[in-house]
């Protein structure tokens, strides 16, 4: 068993704080990944686990125990960082057992446990490989497997995808999500891309400026966000935000436009009332090319012009003017439109936010 807890966790350097007295449990066998723009704390934090940066205040517990005065190499954690750190002269099975070498334990074993990761990862045929003859998704296999030989409580990923081309990120993603269904540990996961957030975590921390913003799964980050920011940052596109006032029935945008009071917010509000409203793009769509065929709650339709389209092949994202900007809207099973084409578009206000204007924070239950 291997939690990890986090309990008022603050790091200083001198008197600038970068992260401010955060909680979080992490449960044993459990995928986590800590997502946020950059500067926002998540890689520190990750490195205060790891025993790489000190602890300001605050306690780490990593299966129960406090960890905060141990040496990383007593807190049986390992660590994948973006670079390989793989040594050139060495072969892939001498690079992968190097650490338990170095601890002593005897041939035998190291051999056991290097042919058991390379199974795992699919390095079997490489052992006998330099890194120089490795693609650069095999390098970071190998140094997945040199974290695996240790048996580690707990594994620690640092943006491990960031210096790979994007078919190698999805290659090598696809390897870490079937590395934690075999070895079946704790893993934490830092990084600043939120696909890779959503597709292999169990649960995602969003985290913003050294605070936690919301901890959820993939589905309820995306689907039902705390605030405004987690709205912004969880999607792609990301949700179409812009500020409106409450009137009688109705919301109105700076330019005069107005869309109604979705049905799940009119009890909540006032007139006159300054929020921030929100909708995805999967809920905006010319009408017949959604996902929602038939009549839906909240459905409000509007005649809207064309700013520009991005085809995609099975999907166009087309971006229409709304309260002077550019709202983007998804289109499935795509026709051609025209720049300034006028056409009629589906909002599925059963699926909008809304966000207090001042403090960002949802206004849903």
């Amino acid at each position: 068993m291997a939690p990890v807890t986090l309990k008022k966790l603050v790091k200083r350097y001198g008197t600038h704080e970068v992260v401010h007295g955060i909680d979080l449990e992490v449960k044993d066998r459990e995928f986590i990944a800590l997502v946020g723009p950059s500067g926002c704390g998540k890689s520190t934090t990750l490195r205060m686990i790891a025993g790489l940066e000190d602890i300001s205040d605050g306690v780490i517990e990593i299966a129960g125990k406090p960890v905060n005065d141990l040496p990383p190499r007593a807190r049986n954690i390992s660590m994948v960082f973006q670079s390989y750190a793989l040594y050139p002269h060495m072969t892939v099975g001498e690079n992968m057992g190097f650490s338990l070498k170095i601890a002593g334990k005897n041939q035998d074993e190291i051999k056991m446990r290097v042919a058991e990761a390379a199974s795992i990862l699919d390095l079997t045929p490489y052992l006998e490989r330099r890194p120089s003859q490795l693609s650069g998704g095999q390098r970071q296999r190998v140094a997945m497997g040199r974290a695996i030989v240790r048996n580690p409580d707990v594994f620690l990923f640092d943006e491990p995808l960031s210096n790979l081309d994007a078919k190698l990120r999805t290659q090598v993603r696809t390897e870490i999500k079937k590395l934690h269904a075999k070895v079946q540990s704790t893993m934490i996961y830092v990084t600043h891309d939120q696909v890779e957030a959503m597709t292999l975590s169990d649960r995602i921390v969003i985290m913003r400026d050294g605070y936690i913003e919301q901890v959820g799964t993939p589905e309820e980050v995306f689907q039902r966000p705390d605030t405004k920011f987690v709205a912004g940052f969880i999607g792609s596109p990301p949700m179409n935000l812009d500020d409106a006032t409450v009137d009688d029935g109705k919301l109105v945008f700076k330019s005069g436009q107005s869309l109604p009071i979705p049905s799940q917010f009119r009890t909540k509000l006032q007139v006159g009332q300054k929020v921030t409203f929100g909708i995805r793009p999967d809920d905006i769509y010319p009408t017949g090319h959604g996902l929602h065929a038939g009549t839906v709650e909240n459905l409000h339709q509007a005649e809207l012009p064309v700013a520009i389209t991005e085809p995609l092949g099975n999907e166009t994202l087309v971006f229409i003017k709304f309260n002077d900007r550019e709202w983007v809207s998804r289109m499935l099973n795509p026709r051609k439109l025209e720049t300034g084409e006028i056409v009629t578009l589906s909002f599925d206000l059963s699926r909008a936010h809304l966000f207090h204007a001042e403090t960002g924070k949802t206004l849903r239950d």
